[in-house]
């Protein structure tokens, strides 16, 4: 498999959590599109995506967004 950013185990429990750097919509569904592959491929519903936006006008926040069958949380600060 590629390089996943973080694997978190915890209590029983596995996070797969996706790092990116802000660098436009288009680069930010290439991150969704990875970090579903590695849900599957560890046999999870449920992601989460960390973005560092650096621009003075960004939107930053916690969001859901449902691909197919899994479930991704994208956090912008």
């Amino acid at each position: 498999m590629e390089r996943t950013d973080v694997i978190v185990d915890y209590g029983g429990e596995q996070f797969v959590i996706e790092l990116k750097i802000w660098r436009g919509n288009a680069y930010n569904e290439r991150g969704e599109k990875q970090l579903t592959d590695y849900l599957d491929y560890y046999h999870l519903k449920k992601g989460y995506m960390l973005s560092f936006n650096f621009n003075k006008k960004k939107e930053i926040g916690v969001k859901e967004l449902v691909l197919g069958d899994k479930l991704l949380v994208e956090a912008v600060v």
